[in-house]
């Protein structure tokens, strides 16, 4: 039986997203289940386990392409995994229930997450992203996540009622048993792995019948599918009050994004990479990124994102989009 062109390729990535979705799920239920069962507090599985869990579809989709070759796809992914984060799901999450920041933790990893942005600018201002960067950044996840951990042992052993942990703490599965964690924890990264596997061949294949960069479909239709454990989780978080795990996870999500997903293409497949990354794309995202702590940090110490805010980060993901699809009618 043969198949009208691209009907495969279009299952594949329609499929490969929405089991990205819920094995991401599944992973992270079991992992926050199974650090719970250990006596991890609540504040360091949201700071750690939720941001690595949310960013797993991104890491596995990261090493899948540039095994086969499409970088450019992983590093799309990377940076548009961050402007989707940021512009659609705390945008939209803030159109649905406009939500405060309370967390002090979360105001200290905002500036951190710009930081890290600019220093990631900086190590592939040379147009190439090499195996000595990819380490450089491995290493600076290992750094930031020995900081993110200090940070919440710190603000449990002075006794803070840190918001987000607070908040945590009523999300984390108590009556989970060890057993049935580690098979969630196994079993969701099973399906992640083989999810991102087809996502990966149904979008290189799209992007070459249609001649679109791999950069530009991983800036977009991956971005967007591995996004969306993000958007689910956010929203969800925001309509039940959990402002602070709602935000937590995008922040938490984009520094495992910038320091772990894009470290993969550099060590499996060091190269130069396309210079709109560093013209277009990764001022984008600093960009909206600053602006969400200027957003977040509030004027009048208000601290919050309300519904206009949501709207101007909707519109600046759409201007965003057309910008990118114009560049290659163009």
């Amino acid at each position: 039986m043969t198949f009208p062109p691209l009907v495969l390729e279009a299952l594949a990535i329609v499929g490969g997203i929405a089991f990205l979705v819920w094995g991401a799920d599944r992973f992270v239920l079991g992992a926050s289940a199974l650090a719970n069962n250990m006596g991890v507090s609540p504040l360091l599985i949201g700071l750690t386990i939720v941001g690595f869990g949310t960013s797993a579809p991104e890491m596995l989709v990261s090493a899948v392409a540039a095994s086969q070759g499409a970088s450019g796809l992983s590093i799309g992914n990377a940076i548009g995994s961050n402007i989707t984060n940021i512009a659609l799901v705390l945008g939209a999450a803030a159109v649905i229930s406009p939500m405060e920041v309370h967390s002090k933790v979360i105001r200290r990893e905002l500036p951190v997450l710009i930081l890290v942005s600019g220093a990631t600018l900086a190590l592939l201002w040379d147009g190439d992203l090499g195996r000595a960067d990819g380490v450089v950044l491995l290493l600076a996840l290992v750094a930031m996540i020995s900081w993110v951990v200090r940070e919440g042992i710190v603000e449990g052993s002075a006794g803070s009622d840190d918001a987000l942990g607070a908040e945590m703490a009523d999300e984390i599965p108590k009556d989970m048993s060890t057993g049935i964690a580690l098979f969630w924890v196994a079993f969701g990264l099973a399906v992640l792995m083989a999810a991102s596997d087809r996502l990966v061949w149904g979008a290189t294949a799209v992007a070459q019948f249609f001649e679109v960069p791999d950069r530009v479909i991983g800036l977009t239709v991956v971005a967007l599918g591995t996004s969306l454990p993000e958007l689910a989780a956010s929203i969800a978080a925001a309509r039940r009050d959990e402002d602070d795990i709602a935000i937590g996870n995008v922040v938490g999500s984009n520094l495992f994004n910038l320091l772990g997903v894009l470290a993969l293409p550099g060590v499996i497949a060091p190269g130069p990479f396309d210079a709109s990354v560093l013209t277009a794309d990764f001022p984008m995202m600093i960009g909206i990124t600053v602006l969400l702590l200027v957003l977040a940090r509030g004027f009048r110490n208000q601290r919050s994102l309300t519904r206009p805010h949501g709207v101007l980060l909707l519109m600046l993901f759409v201007a965003y989009y057309v910008y990118l699809f114009s560049q290659q009618q163009g």
